[in-house]
């Protein structure tokens, strides 16, 4: 076993050129309202990651050219597609007018394991709400279903850019184990 250079890891990669070229994940992200922008950065660079269809900041998100986002995301904020729209329900709305489910990374009372998705689920939008106070319940009530993350510790949610994070590559696995 050998560590890969950088070099060595580009060679497999998608550059700016090329991203367009490239099957997205059918997977819409909403972030609604997110106040740190390390998480929006690192939201970035994971959606990057997983090479989503498009990312939209609504809300009091901050977004690009914010130095912090810039600095997190690495770059990414120029190979993932995104839009700053300020009332999430509009993005949604347009969504749903398009046929693409909407899904919340929120505990409800019918919340799914964000692992129980299936392929023809998609394509997908996925809200991802506050740090503190979640997706909102107005913007819930517009969704089709929810997913949530089992905890198993003492606290009742993960960081919203790591629960995001890993919400993603389980759905990239579901969508990339159906082709």
């Amino acid at each position: 076993m050998k560590k890969l250079t950088h070099s060595e890891i580009s060679l497999n990669r998608s550059t700016i050129e090329t991203i367009d070229t490239v099957e997205k994940l059918p997977i819409y992200v909403i972030l609604n309202s997110i106040r740190s922008s390390y998480n929006v950065g690192s939201i970035f660079r994971t959606s990057d990651g997983a090479m989503i269809k498009k990312l939209y900041l609504c809300g009091y998100t901050p977004h690009p050219p914010q130095k912090e986002i810039l600095k997190t995301a690495l770059g990414s904020t120029e190979s993932v597609d995104w839009e700053f729209i300020e009332d999430a329900k509009d993005v949604i709305n347009k969504l749903k007018e398009e046929g693409i489910k909407i899904c919340a990374l929120e505990q409800t009372s019918s919340s799914r394991l964000h692992y129980s998705l299936e392929a023809n689920e998609f394509p997908l939008a996925i809200i991802v709400g506050n740090e503190i106070t979640g997706v909102s319940q107005e913007l819930i009530d517009l969704c089709d279903f929810s997913i949530e993350i089992p905890q198993y510790g003492i606290k009742q949610s993960l960081n919203v850019a790591v629960a995001y994070g890993i919400s993603i590559f389980e759905l990239r696995k579901v969508f990339d184990t159906s082709k």
